[in-house]
């Protein structure tokens, strides 16, 4: 699997065309969404065209230009939110962070480039745009629904850093299987929005901290009480 977002021109139609899927291999088309703007970096957001998302990635065509798309494999989305916050970005948009596999930062040149010359393996941001602010939260669900079904790969050996990720852990489950610094935790995103990563963040773990605060406190009641019934 290539990491980061690429180039996609492979269409099957007539006119604008749909994206030519990997269906031999189990890939599905999720869902349509028209009239999405994409924007990669800080750069000027492009001319709306039609969001494609699968089962495997997010694929956004141009309308105007045929020879013009962008493909990101689920696999590579390090977050995905919601963001409403116009000092973050002035139009309601889905905002993503991309694994390149390149640690050096390059925002100053992705800054300055236009996405003629844009060098999209440099490229860890991405912004897609509807223009029915209403589909965000549809928007949102089917991305956490992909992402869970891509899982990041587990090493064989078992000794691996990604043994055990999954893209989102329930309360429920991290109690029932004792996880406490998981990588993969639910958050609510500082801009606004509500989102998933795999960063660091506290928030999975205080609720867990409250849970047990409270069946602790439950528990004192219980003993309480019964001592009282002793008493009588």
């Amino acid at each position: 699997m290539a990491l980061g977002i690429r180039p996609y021109t492979r269409r099957t139609g007539d006119g604008v065309g749909e994206p030519l899927l990997d269906s031999e291999n189990g890939e599905e088309l999720m869902h349509v969404q028209p009239a999405v703007s994409i924007v990669l970096a800080s750069c000027p957001p492009e001319s709306p065209g039609t969001l494609y998302i699968s089962t495997k990635q997010v694929i956004w065509l141009s309308d105007v230009d045929r020879n013009k798309g962008y493909s990101v494999d689920f696999l590579s989305l390090s977050l995905h939110a919601v963001s409403r916050d116009p000092e973050a970005y002035p139009s309601p948009c889905i905002y993503a962070q991309i694994e390149t596999g390149d640690d050096e930062d390059e925002s100053d040149s992705s800054d300055s480039e236009s996405t003629e010359t844009l060098n999209l393996s440099k490229i860890k941001e991405m912004r897609l745009v509807p223009s029915d602010n209403d589909q965000l939260d549809t928007l949102f669900d089917i991305f956490c629904e992909c992402a869970e079904l891509n899982p990041e790969p587990c090493d064989e050996e078992g000794g691996g850093e990604g043994e055990g990720n999954n893209w989102v852990f329930s309360v429920d489950q991290m109690e029932d299987d004792a996880i406490e610094d998981s990588e993969w935790q639910a958050f609510t995103n500082p801009t606004g929005g509500i989102g998933y990563s795999n960063g660091d963040h506290d928030l999975v773990q205080n609720v867990l901290e409250l849970q047990i605060d409270d069946q602790r406190f439950e528990d004192a009641e219980e003993m309480e009480h019964e001592t009282d019934t002793h008493h009588h």
